[in-house]
Formats: C-alpha cells, structure tokens, sequence
C-alpha cells in the first residue's frame, strides 16, 4: 500500500523552504511532484506538492513516497519543529473539523477547526482545542473513538 501524508502549515511558506526543511528532517531526498521523469526518481527520494490557499492555515503539503518505516506523526513533529511553524495533520476520526495540531516545537494534541469549502479549496479557521470542556467533544463522539482523546497532548520529547 502507496502511503500519502497530507499536511498544512502556518502562513505561506514556499515550497523552495519546504522541500530542504523536510530532507533534512526526515534524512531523505526530496524532490517536486511532477518536476522529474519517473525513471530518474532515485531510490528513497519522496516527491512533495506544494500549494496554497487562504485560510488559517494556507500552506498545503502533500508527501508521495513516503519513508515506510517512519510514523506520520513523528515526521511531521521533526518537520514542524525544523521549519519552525505549526503544522496540521488529519486525524484517525474521519471528522473533516477534527486535526493533529503539531506546534514548532514538535508537540501533538488534538484540535478543532472549522472548515468552509469554497473555489479556491478548503478553508479552515477558528482553530480550538478538542477537550472534555467542550460540549462537542463530551461523552460519545468521534473525539473519544479516537487514538488522540480529547485533551491528549504528545509532548514534543516523546513526538522526536
């Protein structure tokens, strides 16, 4: 199974920092989808799309050929932590609203976004904490069925 990380990101950052930002923190090649022949892909190099939108946050990456023997979560920690901005990830809930907020530090916890879809793509905004405080997110919900419960912080230490 072909494996694909999609992440977003604080504020605009260009894809000429992203790509150096990601090999370094993952220790693999990185290359632009779509800017090689397939032949010429070397081996263990992961292909990344960069685009933007608006929205809180506005950067879009997607990671192709990811490394198989790395966890998502401690990529996008050491990436986040390297690139020095917060990034999203998806969660395991389905929940379009519900993200893995990894802060520049490299910690993980649970949050809650609104999402607007419009022309120019997927807006999300008004990011707030998944905890137990929240009427949403009490008793029998999608935020408990979850590896990432409501109020669940990955300290950056345990992230790396």
């Amino acid at each position: 199974m072909i494996e694909l990380w999609n992440w977003r990101i604080e504020r605009r950052v260009a894809a000429t920092e992203i790509r150096p930002a990601l090999a370094d923190a993952l220790r693999v090649p990185v290359l632009p989808l779509g800017a090689i022949d397939p032949a010429d892909i070397p081996q263990g190099a992961m292909l990344v799309d960069v685009w933007h939108r608006p929205g809180d946050f506005p950067t879009s990456v997607d990671c192709y050929a990811v490394p198989a023997d790395l966890p998502e979560v401690v990529a996008v920690a050491a990436f986040a932590r390297r690139l020095r901005r917060s990034c999203l990830l998806p969660d395991d809930t389905l929940d379009a609203g519900r993200h893995l907020l990894v802060t520049a530090d490299g910690t993980i916890r649970p949050v809650h976004l609104d999402v607007r879809e419009t022309d120019d793509g997927e807006i999300l905004s008004n990011q707030r904490l998944c905890t137990v405080l929240s009427p949403r997110c009490r008793g029998w919900s999608p935020c408990h069925q979850s590896r990432w419960s409501p109020d669940s912080v990955l300290p950056a230490l345990a992230a790396a």
